[in-house]
């Protein structure tokens, strides 16, 4: 700054970034109790999110157990799935390409962006209401999904 203003007293603040939840970002990695076949895992996250149907990699005749998951556009987070050894990868709005990045490493399960974000507003209405019991909030019953299954 002082570079280019040499022939002022530039104004400026310092304020350091104290991120204190470092370990936070997109994404999370669970795992079930016990491990299950690919089908019961795609038949059990179909019906959970309530999707009418799930783009998937090929089977790879493999158990799952631990599974990265990422609502809405998380296919740049697959590497990092691969990387955690997740047997599973649940997201949305995977291109054709990308799906063989999976290399037969991971079952990557794309349930569609909405279906991957629908519960969210029912979890921040939950906050919400729990930290500010206050607050009037109002949660809309609209559904805002522009794409249909036919």
């Amino acid at each position: 700054m002082l570079e280019a203003h040499p022939y002022e007293e530039v104004p400026y603040d310092i304020y350091p970034l104290e991120n204190q939840n470092t370990q936070i970002g997109a994404g999370m990695i669970g795992e079930f109790e016990k491990e299950i076949t690919e089908n019961a895992f795609l038949k059990k996250l179909k019906s959970t999110m309530k999707t009418k149907m799930v783009r998937h990699t090929k089977l790879l005749n493999r158990k799952v157990k631990k599974v990265a998951v990422c609502g809405g556009s998380g296919s740049f987070l697959l590497s990092d799935a691969i990387r955690s050894g997740a047997d599973a990868f649940v997201s949305a709005d995977f291109r054709y390409h990308e799906f063989f990045d999976a290399d037969n490493r991971i079952l990557i399960s794309d349930i569609g962006h909405y279906e991957s974000e629908q519960f969210t507003s029912q979890l921040i209405y939950n906050c919400l209401t729990k930290k500010f019991p206050t607050f009037a909030v109002h949660l809309s019953k609209i559904n805002t999904n522009p794409v249909n299954y036919f």
